[in-house]
């Protein structure tokens, strides 16, 4: 059984129509459970509908890239396994240690290119669309300029590099990561000492809820996938009263253009609002 499991995620990659099941039954799921427990009453400029639907477009273009980056995943990860590159091999580690080695190095390529992309100007032009959503909710997930997908796209196949992580260690964490995206970016009320207890080891909603509140310090905190470890070790953590949250962003975008999608894909090409 344990040889079918590691298979079924070794080969993964190539069945794209799985693959999108999971990401649309994650969406479905959490759409779902934030309708009967909502965390914020959201006032959508139009409907939910059509705010769900710019945040699609996105998601397509950012499948799209990654599908192309897919290429480029499996021979990097086929070249670590033939020349025994990469952390995975010079320990050793057996199959789970191989899991968690992989599984946590991914995790720190999320944490670690969300960071760079708070604190380098140019590639926050690009990573401000994610930010510039007022009402934050399971379809904001994958709302990712095209610039930002390619760079987390980069920063991922680096961690790949170093780890060695082989095919079944990245798909069982971009399953895990396509879950928890949709988890924490959902619209949804967990009991307040059931969120924290989580936050001690996950990326819990409210915790991510913190990540998207308007102003600083709070927006550039909190920028893990699945983990809590990396915010938790590296001084990047930080809490507030969900109560408190506001989305959206104090400078650089005009709320009332939140879903003009050709306005969103132009903006890290021209002037940022003071």
């Amino acid at each position: 059984m344990w040889n079918d499991i590691l298979n079924h995620f070794q080969t993964l990659e190539h069945r794209p129509l799985e693959r999108m099941a999971i990401l649309v039954g994650g969406l479905l799921l959490f759409w779902i459970i934030e309708g009967a427990i909502p965390l914020f009453p959201l006032r959508y400029k139009k409907t939910k509908l059509r705010h769900a639907g710019v945040n699609f477009v996105f998601t397509v273009i950012h499948l799209i890239i990654h599908t192309f980056l897919a290429v480029l995943i499996i021979k990097l990860s086929d070249w670590c396994a033939a020349t025994e590159f990469g952390l995975v091999y010079w320990t050793n580690a057996n199959i789970l240690v191989t899991i968690f080695i992989g599984v946590l190095a991914l995790d720190f390529s999320s944490w670690l290119v969300h960071f760079v992309m708070h604190k380098v100007p140019l590639l926050w032009r690009f990573h401000l669309i994610h930010h510039s959503d007022t009402n934050v909710d399971v379809t904001t997930g994958l709302r990712h300029h095209p610039g930002d997908s390619l760079l987390r796209g980069i920063f991922f196949l680096l961690l790949i590099f170093i780890s060695g992580a082989p095919m079944y260690s990245v798909m069982i964490y971009q399953t895990l990561v396509v879950l928890a995206t949709a988890f924490t970016h959902a619209n949804i009320s967990l009991p307040v000492k059931l969120d924290k207890a989580l936050s001690y080891i996950l990326i819990s909603p409210n915790m991510h809820k913190v990540h998207h509140h308007w102003k600083q310090p709070y927006t550039d905190s909190n920028y893990g996938a699945v983990f809590s470890i990396w915010d938790r070790l590296l001084g990047t953590f930080s809490s507030l009263d969900i109560k408190q949250v506001r989305y959206g962003l104090d400078r650089y975008y005009p709320e009332d253009k939140d879903e003009n999608v050709m306005e969103l894909m132009k903006k890290p090409f021209g002037k940022l609002e003071k």
